[in-house]
């Protein structure tokens, strides 16, 4: 039997996504994970940083802190969420996940570190110098991490977002995080929901899947 791969639709903007952290983490102890930025705040979709959005966002957190039990700092919340010269935008740090990929395989590390510095640290990680010194932080070369970035900014990432939503509209799913097992040719939807909180589970029922 084929090593089942595990196909990861996120986008690093999305508090539900850092929810599911826990459960990436637990996946990619078992079997291969493959991320796939969506770009929800990229192009037309960045948004500043308002009050509105500040009062949208909140509650939702909330709901994902209780389900998760992922924290959300000060930093973030009552200070980033109050920042109205922010401005939330998905493609610079799906282009970053994509440059440490290029240089070493480790998107999914860096889209770790870039939740906490947005979530807990309230740091905008939409801007280059931030991405680099992220990229520092997980031990990549600095220097070749920013020449992968600049390789793969505007088009690249821009074509990568665009083939996770033709994937989305093949399988049919429409939000994020979405997870989908790719398994012997049959890719198989799985509902995260039941999951949340509570990564031993999961790495129970993916074992369950690959046996």
């Amino acid at each position: 039997m084929s090593t089942p791969t595990l196909h990861y639709i996120h986008d690093p903007m999305c508090g539900w996504c850092y929810g599911a952290a826990p459960l990436v983490k637990a996946a990619r102890e078992l079997l291969p994970v493959q991320a796939h930025g969506g770009g929800m705040m990229a192009g037309p979709a960045r948004r500043p940083v308002t009050a509105a959005l500040r009062g949208f966002v909140l509650p939702h957190d909330q709901s994902i802190a209780q389900l998760s039990g992922q924290p959300f700092g000060a930093a973030y919340s009552d200070g980033l969420l109050n920042d109205t010269s922010a401005v939330l935008d998905s493609e610079p740090p799906i282009a970053a996940m994509l440059a440490a990929d290029a240089v070493a395989g480790r998107g999914l590390d860096l889209l770790a570190r870039l939740q906490t510095a947005h979530y807990v640290e309230g740091r905008r990680i939409a801007d280059r110098a931030v991405l680099e010194e992220l990229a520092a932080a997980i031990g990549l070369d600095r220097e070749a991490f920013a020449t992968a970035l600049r390789a793969v900014e505007g088009e690249a990432v821009q074509r990568h977002i665009g083939q996770t939503r033709a994937l989305m509209q093949r399988l049919g799913v429409q939000g994020f995080p979405s997870f989908v097992l790719e398994q012997e040719g049959g890719w198989h939807r799985i509902e995260i929901g039941p999951f949340m909180g509570r990564p031993a589970d999961f790495a129970d029922w993916l074992r369950g899947r690959s046996a």
